[in-house]
């Protein structure tokens, strides 16, 4: 059974463009996309959904992709969302993809940023232990939080992604993810996203050039289910190229779905 799903919705906009809908990444939100949200939506209507166990959505067990690909299309029923551009970003880019590739007749153009539609290995161990410990603590305050995460996770820019998860609760920062469901579905969030067509519109693989997510063989699986592909490659750019390279990011994706 599909959840609702929360989400920043900029409203109708003037103009002939589709509707704009974002996805995010693991332990990402839909606040991670508000910059985008707000420069867009002076062109078109933008709306950034929070997928289950993520920012203010619902914690509900099941991570598979099929799952939250029918999360999504219950959310554009809900916005009345008939046709739009779909964007989706590591595991949301999944859930793009999956989308995509079961209701083509709801997305005119496709933009995977840094994903292939294939499975992989564990690599997010150190995430859960820091999440853990943090919430063994039960810090007082952020910095608190980020001295537990610091004796996991060297990277400050990783904590500091993961602090946009931290909320105030009775006292002290709790993590507003669904942890214990996100964790337990790990399994299913590396795995190969759903659906059984190929999608045949056209499609942008937008990756990072110092990522590892999108290599020679995860293009291969791409050009075989996308057959109007595009693949774009960000130079000494990591994984999350919409946070690390906004301005290229935006270029890139805006010349695509305007094209």
């Amino acid at each position: 059974m599909s959840v609702t799903l929360a989400s920043l919705d900029s409203g109708e906009a003037s103009g002939a463009f589709l509707p704009v809908v974002i996805l995010h990444g693991l332990m990402g939100s839909a606040d991670n996309w508000r910059s985008y949200i707000k420069e867009w939506s002076a062109h078109t209507r933008v709306v950034a959904f929070d997928l289950r166990n993520h920012g203010r959505s619902p914690h509900v067990e099941g991570m598979d992709y099929e799952s939250m690909a029918d999360d999504v299309m219950a959310a554009f029923k809900t916005h009345g969302i008939t046709r739009c551009c779909l964007i989706g970003h590591s595991m949301g880019g999944k859930v793009a993809m999956t989308l995509a590739r079961r209701h083509s007749e709801c997305v005119e153009r496709l933009v995977v940023a840094d994903v292939a539609p294939v499975a992989y290995q564990h690599g997010h161990d150190d995430v859960f232990k820091a999440m853990r410990a943090v919430e063994a603590a039960r810090p007082k305050s952020r910095s608190e939080a980020d001295d537990v995460m610091k004796n996991v996770i060297d990277s400050i820019a990783t904590r500091q992604f993961l602090a946009t998860n931290l909320t105030r609760g009775e006292g002290e920062f709790v993590w507003r993810v669904g942890l214990d469901e996100i964790e337990a579905g790990y399994e299913s969030i590396i795995a190969a996203p759903g659906g059984s067509e190929t999608f045949e519109k056209p499609t942008l693989f937008l990756r990072g050039g110092a990522s590892s997510y999108v290599d020679e063989a995860g293009i291969e699986a791409a050009r075989s289910l996308f057959t109007d592909l595009t693949i774009e490659t960000l130079e000494g750019i990591g994984h999350w190229v919409h946070a690390e390279a906004p301005k290229a990011f935006r270029e890139h994706v805006v010349r695509f779905l305007t094209s």
